[in-house]
Formats: C-alpha cells, structure tokens, sequence
C-alpha cells in the first residue's frame, strides 16, 4: 500500500473522523487514526475519571460528565468505616445532587441460602452495594450502567451488578435498575454511604461509551 500519505492515499486525501472513515487501511493506518481519536469503534470506553479512596470520606463526587448518553460506573474493593452498611448514588441537576425522586427493583442472595428483592417508588438515592464490612476481605465490587444522564428530556436510568463479601461473614450479590423520575440534564454523580458511615476505601471510575 501506498504510503507517501497517511491512511494509504495517494493525491487528494478524504477526511477521517469518528463515524466516517474512507479508505483502505492497514494496521499502521488505523493505529494511527486511534491516535487521533478519529477510528470509528461503536461502543468503545473513554475514561473520564478514577478516584481512589484509602482514607475516610464522606462521599465521592464525580462532576464532569462529558457528552455521553451512556456511562459506565466501576467500583472495586470499596468498604465503609461501620459494618453492614450499603453504598448508593445520587445524580446532581444544576449543581444540587437530588435527594428524592428515586425509584430501584433490586434482587440479591447470599451463599448462606438466603434470597430476596429490594424495591421502592420512593427513595432518597439509587444502590451500588449492598452490607459492606469492615474487615480486611469483606469488600464489594461491581458496575453501574447510566443511561440518559445528559439528556434533558429524558429519565436517567441504572443497571447494576454487585459482588462482595459483608460482615456476616458471607458472600453476596445483588442486581436490578432504578430510575430518577424526572426528566433533567444530570451534570454529577455522587457515591455515598448509608447513614452513620463515611467511605473507607474504594476505587471508583467512570468511563463515557462513545457510540454515535
């Protein structure tokens, strides 16, 4: 392949961007159009934040979310500084994180036998976790996926999964979704504890995923 331009052209050479790319490529050619972040992958995650807790916090803010229709929440090895407690989040419209208008269905079990569901049309906040523990081991991890957080027209939503072990101690997962029941531009996100507690440790990311 012709290489005297970039991306295998000779003469006049087409403009490259996300979501309108021309030509035959080789590996150079597209290594080189992911640098300039003009290749077209759908669905692709672009960081936007890692916050990592090791000393007691209140909360976790993240407030720059970029363009995106859909985020990506990952938590890892987070724990609150008292036991049997659950951590949520709450979405920010112009600046003030919201404190009501939540509604979740949530479904868990536990490696004791025990299973159940979680749900409200009212809540102060949406869940990530279900009773973290203390000890060294007893940690949680999982994801959240939001939807429509910076379309004013529409609901925001969640999808969530979370593994960990609490202070029984035992082993427990929990999924499902909720909603924040009215339609605003969401301009932050907000990681919190149950009342009572403060975050202990934790890593936090939040990724964009660029599809159109």
């Amino acid at each position: 392949m012709a290489d005297d331009l970039k991306y295998g052209y000779k003469g006049a050479e087409p403009t490259q961007s996300f979501g309108n790319n021309t030509g035959v490529f080789d590996p150079n050619d597209i290594n080189n159009l992911i640098a300039d972040n003009k290749w077209t992958t759908f669905g692709q995650l672009e960081l936007i934040e890692t916050q990592t807790v090791t000393t007691s916090v209140a909360s976790v803010d993240f407030t720059s979310l970029g363009s995106y229709n859909v985020h990506f929440l990952t938590y890892n090895n987070v724990q609150c500084t008292v036991d049997n407690k659950s951590v949520a989040l709450q979405f920010s419209v112009g600046g003030t994180f919201q404190t009501s208008g939540y509604q979740y269905a949530y479904q868990y079990g536990n490696a004791g036998g025990t299973f159940g569901e979680s749900r409200t049309t009212s809540s102060s906040s949406l869940f990530i976790s279900f009773q973290t523990g203390t000890a060294g081991n007893e940690k949680q991890n999982g994801y959240s996926y939001l939807y429509n957080l910076t379309d004013s027209s529409k609901y925001s939503f969640q999808t969530m999964h979370s593994m960990g072990r609490r202070n029984v101690p035992d082993d427990m997962f929990v999924f499902g979704s909720g909603v924040y029941t009215t339609a605003n531009q969401v301009d932050g996100i907000r990681i919190i504890p149950e009342a009572t507690s403060n975050l202990d440790t934790g890593v936090f990311s939040l990724y964009g995923i660029r599809y159109s």
